[in-house]
């Protein structure tokens, strides 16, 4: 137990960090247990195709696409409390899918527990940024990363026996882990008291061109993300024709390794760099998508999620990219705008590629393999030791600092 918890936190852990490790806890298991079930419970239940699928991860990406406006509600509360209330938001959301099993139903819970959801993540990696030195948070991103596998494991290891093994209604199954994150969420609220802030943060809508490469990267991770979100699973369910307790153990291996190289990961980009990290991820992923349009055996199908899964680990990256080239009052006004950026083509793309799956399931990864080439094209722009001042690398001698 030593060992594993010296993997998961190599460093000393303050009041802050706990508290933001919790809280990431209780939406690992929130998230994951909807994100594990969804493809099955609207296949089964509500008789969902992949346009229906695309529409549904669409309506779940509005939240994010307005992001921006997390900024705006810390004129009225602190940000640490908001990052509690939308967790609970999240944990109600997922609490309440197993009950409303309607087309309509299935859209109403997914909007409120995506708007759970992409608010407390834009209000956690903000005090993330803010909290952790510049030179540990690689490292505890990979902490957190690690709590959240350690999470889904929990939630999927469950999902696996009680529906596999055990038959559970959705609804039970659902229900046990909203109840749980929000438990959990109520727990944080009267444990820690309100920490103080060292800078004043931004509270508008904020945009600086020297963060422009930070923008764009954020553009296209969050355009290829989501087709291996929203299709590699539903690849899984509808080609291979897996069950839910297979797609259980599949998501539960995934975040069992996970769980282990996310911290070797933080301390990996904290050793070489966002840059060679960025590289070394995106043309890894321009591989896989290419393998994942080929692929015909299940077995191989599965290697390639887990690999797809291994590589979004250094994503992370991006957040430490940031950090270091960033004014420290706009971490707050930025991680909003960030996510409002993530989520732009992710409000569009599942709705087309959606349709596009209809006639050649194919051309959606092909499409993600064009997607983490660009990315690849912009990590060589990202400087070896980026600070203020030194935010992009130009090409071909053009202009360098």
């Amino acid at each position: 137990m030593k060992f594993l918890f010296n993997i998961l936190f190599p460093n000393p852990l303050s009041r802050r960090a706990v508290f933001l490790l919790l809280l990431s806890f209780a939406m690992g298991l929130a998230l994951n247990s909807w994100m594990v079930m969804i493809n099955n419970f609207s296949v089964e239940m509500i008789n969902f195709d992949g346009a229906d699928i695309g529409l549904l991860q669409s309506v779940r990406e509005i939240p994010g696409f307005l992001a921006f406006l997390a900024v705006y509600l810390l004129l009225f509360c602190a940000e640490q409390r908001l990052a509690l209330l939308f967790l609970l938001m999240l944990a109600v959301g997922t609490l309440m899918t197993g009950i409303l099993v309607s087309y309509s139903g299935i859209l109403l819970t997914t909007i409120i527990m995506s708007i759970g959801f992409h608010y407390y993540e834009t209000y956690s990696q903000s005090l993330s940024m803010q909290w952790i030195p510049k030179d540990g948070l690689p490292s505890f991103l990979g902490s957190m990363a690690a709590v959240r596998s350690f999470a889904a494991i929990i939630a999927y290891g469950g999902i696996s026996l009680m529906m596999g093994w055990g038959d559970w209604d959705y609804s039970v199954v659902y229900g046990l882990y909203g109840s749980a994150a929000f438990l959990i969420g109520v727990y944080a609220f009267w444990k820690f008291p309100v920490f103080s802030n060292t800078v004043e943060q931004h509270k508008k809508f904020l945009l600086r061109k020297r963060y422009g490469l930070f923008y764009a990267l954020t553009f296209f991770s969050g355009a290829r993300r989501q087709i291996f979100v929203v299709f590699a699973g539903f690849l899984m369910v509808e080609r291979f024709g897996f069950a839910i307790e297979h797609v259980a153990l599949l998501f539960l291996g995934n975040h069992l390794l996970n769980m282990f190289l996310a911290p070797i990961f933080g301390r990996f980009i904290a050793y070489a760099g966002e840059r060679i990290a960025l590289i070394i991820e995106y043309s890894g992923l321009v591989i896989i998508f290419l393998c994942y349009a080929v692929v015909d055996n299940a077995n191989f199908a599965i290697a390639l999620y887990v690999l797809d899964h291994m590589f979004f680990a250094l994503s992370l990256a991006i957040k430490s990219y940031f950090q270091k080239i960033a004014d420290s009052q706009d971490l707050a006004a930025s991680a909003a705008v960030s996510f409002t950026i993530n989520h732009i083509a992710a409000v569009v793309l599942p709705v087309i590629f959606g349709l596009v799956w209809l006639s050649n399931p194919d051309l959606v990864f092909y499409a993600a393999a064009v997607l983490a080439g660009f990315s690849l094209l912009l990590a060589f722009l990202v400087p070896r030791h980026p600070q203020k001042g030194c935010e992009m690398v130009w090409p071909m001698g053009l202009h360098r600092r």
